[in-house]
C-alpha cells in the first residue's frame, strides 16, 4: 500500500520527467561532445534517468491511481 505522501511523491516525479524531457534551455546550442549534440546527449541521460524511474514504480507503486483510493 503506497501513503498519501508516496502518491504525490510520484505524481511530483511523473510532472518532472514530462516537463523535462523536452531540453528547452539547450534550444540553439551547438555545443557538441563526443561527436554529438549536446541535446542529445541530454536524451540519452533523460530515457536512462526515466526507466529508472518506470523501475522503482514498477516495484513500489505499480497500480497507483488504478486500482482504487483505499
Amino acid at each position: 500500500m503506497v501513503s498519501t505522501y508516496e502518491r504525490y511523491a510520484w505524481g511530483l516525479v511523473f510532472v518532472v520527467l514530462v516537463v523535462f524531457a523536452v531540453p528547452w534551455f539547450l534550444w540553439g546550442d551547438a555545443r557538441v561532445i563526443r561527436g554529438l549534440p549536446v541535446w542529445l546527449w541530454w536524451h540519452v541521460g533523460w530515457m536512462g534517468l526515466a526507466s529508472l524511474a518506470f523501475w522503482l514504480f514498477s516495484r513500489r507503486a505499480w497500480g497507483l491511481w488504478i486500482e482504487g483510493t483505499t
